[in-house]
């Protein structure tokens, strides 16, 4: 089990950009429409937004309201299921028609691009990480954060990211779609903020049939609906949140 405390939050989605449009949805959770709309992040140069596509926008918005803007050097943990897919889909697709990949789309296909842009527009030299762990992403980058803290972090800032799958991949869709972007500043247990738990063990058995939200979603409505507990079971573990007293 680990312990932390999370500071602050924001989160991004079609329709949802602020604090109290969040917490009115943690009421009524839903799965976010699915649209093309994405943050302007009109804090930094036109040409360098240019380069970000929909997916990076919402997380470096987040990412960016979380995290002063003196501050630098904070660890970084961004955390996607499935990453930049689209753009891997483009290279796909030039492939099978014989056609030359893109540079550029590779190298921001990859799964810490995003990442990495955030620490280049901020010119942070800090530690970042990107991870994806299956259905259980959210718990493997909190696993991941606590270890920054153990190692000696006062702070550790946690992105969390995804949008729809390209239709392609339908069939193997195992929860609903939707597009988003949340962070959260986490900081040791005892610090500023609300305190939370996370265990887990290896119990067998099937995994949770598919939720009416993305499981991504699931963790921000628990933090933000005042819910004592969240369980459900992923990849073969059963996870266990749990809000400190």
């Amino acid at each position: 089990m680990i312990n932390f405390n999370i500071a602050a939050w924001r989160a991004w989605a079609p329709g949802l950009d602020t604090v109290a449009d969040w917490q009115a949805w943690s009421q009524h959770p839903c799965v976010l429409a699915a649209n093309s709309a994405a943050p302007d992040v009109p804090f930094f140069p036109a040409m360098q937004r240019r380069r970000i596509e929909r997916l990076g926008r919402m997380a470096i918005q987040t990412a960016c309201w979380c995290q002063e803007a003196e501050e630098s050097g904070v660890p970084l943990v961004f955390a996607s299921r499935h990453g930049d897919v689209a753009r891997s889909m483009e290279l796909l697709e030039a492939l099978a028609a014989d056609e030359p990949p893109s540079p550029t789309t590779f190298g921001l296909s990859v799964h810490n691009a995003i990442a990495a842009l955030y620490s280049i527009l901020r010119r942070d030299r800090g530690n970042y990480v990107a991870v994806a762990g299956g259905r259980a992403t959210v718990e493997t980058a909190c696993i991941e954060a606590a270890a920054l803290l153990a190692d000696g972090a006062p702070e550790v800032l946690l992105v969390v990211y995804d949008a729809p799958l390209p239709a392609v991949y339908a069939d193997f869709a195992d929860e609903p779609d939707a597009g988003f972007a949340w962070c959260w500043r986490v900081g040791p247990l005892g610090a500023v903020g609300d305190a939370v738990a996370l265990g887990w063990n290896d119990e067998g058995g099937a995994d949770d049939t598919p939720a009416a939200l993305p499981h991504a979603l699931d963790v921000l409505r628990f933090l933000l609906s005042g819910d004592p507990s969240l369980q459900w079971r992923g990849d073969g573990t059963a996870w266990h949140w749990r809000r400190n007293a």
